[in-house]
C-alpha cells in the first residue's frame, strides 16, 4: 500500500524522461528547433540533461521500494 505513490512517481518520471529524450532526439535529427527562441547549442544539452535527470529519478524511485 505504501509503495503505490513510489510506483506512480517512478512511472511518471520514466515516461516523461523517455518522451523528452525521444522528442529532443527527433527534433535535433531533423535540425528543427528544440525550444522556441533558444539557440540549439543551448537547448539540446539542457533538454538532454533534463531527460536524463528524469530517468535517474524514476530509477531512484523504483530502487526505494
Amino acid at each position: 500500500m505504501e509503495s503505490s505513490p513510489a510506483i506512480f512517481a517512478a512511472t511518471v518520471f520514466l515516461l516523461f524522461g523517455a518522451a523528452l529524450l525521444a522528442w529532443t532526439g527527433a527534433r535535433a535529427l531533423h535540425r528543427a528547433p528544440v525550444a522556441e527562441g533558444v539557440r540549439p547549442a543551448v537547448a539540446v544539452p539542457v533538454a538532454l540533461l533534463a531527460g536524463g535527470i528524469s530517468l535517474a529519478l524514476g530509477v531512484w524511485c523504483l530502487s526505494r521500494l
